[in-house]
């Protein structure tokens, strides 16, 4: 993995030089520290601005890495997708995070993670959704300005019950992963083509991919354990997307040993289509410390809806196929206080 890639899936002229590359880095989230790092790594000069914005991405990479160590030693969650894949880069290069993904053996585990969250950092938002109906998963996103807010994106911790969510129907929610480090990282990967597959891949997956080749692979292993994970057609339509640009190396033999997996698949896919899972969103009402002993959130069917009572806030869920944000209508959100309040007073 070298500069020479960059200016190759920046569609950048290297006569131009390095300003040009970062110029249109600039234009993707985060890319503008992964070359950074990269210029740095080819020696290239830079002022004292373009350094010290180096320095808080990388620092901020590595309060992510402490985070996640902290997290699992004291309840066991782990880190899947950007952290992991961020330890394939080639030392020096570093892999954009703009959010630390994180997965718990169950729900304790979730809210004890959140609760160290909120307790040790000034968590500004906790966004909450609920995937499924009975039973459902959780998943948690915690968001916390950087030192200076004007200049560097907030910190966003994402938690959830479920490792790999699936599309919602023929491809359904599977909790844990279980194969090898640097196989896990590829399931992750595939997992992401099934919520934009008619989008090429961006360069930061496909960069993920090269970091990749510099691990064994056992093709008919790997190949069976993307099956399983009924990932097989993202995982060759990534590959075949990574081969225009870079070497495979041992994930050559991989996408050879996918195609007899492919048809079956698709096959599976068509006959096991199923109504898509609801996806109910949390409408924060309130924020609460009181709750810190709970091990699990309560869910309350009371007028006007159903509410959905944790250990650090309490939210109105609501059905929604958008993004985090949504809010209720001021009459429905007073009601729902008001539920509460009642709540409150009964227990």
């Amino acid at each position: 993995m070298n500069t020479s890639l960059l200016y190759r899936l920046l569609d950048a002229d290297p006569a131009d030089g390095p300003a040009e590359l970062l110029r249109r880095a600039r234009a993707c989230h985060h890319l503008p520290h992964l070359v950074l790092s990269a210029l740095v790594r080819d020696g290239v000069r830079m002022g004292e601005p373009a350094r010290a914005e180096l320095r808080r991405a990388r620092d901020r990479a590595a309060h992510y890495a402490r985070l996640a160590a902290g997290l699992a030693r004291a309840t066991g969650v782990r880190a899947i997708r950007g952290l992991p894949l961020a330890g394939y880069y080639p030392d020096g290069l570093l892999r954009p995070l703009g959010t630390l993904d994180l997965v718990a053996p169950d729900e304790a585990a979730l809210w004890q993670a959140v609760i160290r969250l909120v307790t040790d950092h000034p968590v500004e938002q906790i966004d909450v959704a609920l995937l499924g109906d009975r039973p459902h998963h959780t998943t948690v996103t915690v968001h916390w300005p950087a030192e200076d807010p004007l200049v560097d994106p907030w910190y966003r911790v994402h938690l959830t019950t479920a490792a790999l969510p699936g599309d919602g129907s023929a491809v359904p929610v599977r909790p844990y992963l279980v194969a090898d480090e640097h196989v896990e990282c590829l399931i992750a990967l595939a997992e992401s083509r099934l919520h934009r597959p008619a989008l090429p891949p961006g360069p930061v997956t496909l960069l993920d991919i090269a970091g990749l080749t510099r691990r064994p692979f056992e093709p008919t292993e790997t190949a069976a354990v993307l099956a399983a994970y009924r990932l097989a057609p993202e995982a060759a339509t990534l590959l075949d997307a990574a081969a225009d640009h870079l070497p495979l190396g041992p994930l050559a033999a991989v996408r050879t040993a996918l195609a007899p997996e492919l048809a079956p698949e698709r096959r599976r896919r068509t006959q096991a289509a199923a109504p898509h899972l609801p996806t109910r969103r949390g409408v924060l009402l309130r924020r609460t410390a009181i709750r810190h002993s709970w091990d699990e959130a309560r869910l309350l069917t009371l007028t006007p809806g159903t509410l959905l009572l944790t250990p650090v806030a309490d939210y109105l869920l609501v059905p929604t196929l958008g993004t985090p944000g949504t809010r209720a209508a001021p009459a429905t959100r007073t009601a729902a206080l008001k539920a509460l309040q009642h709540w409150d007073s009964r227990c």
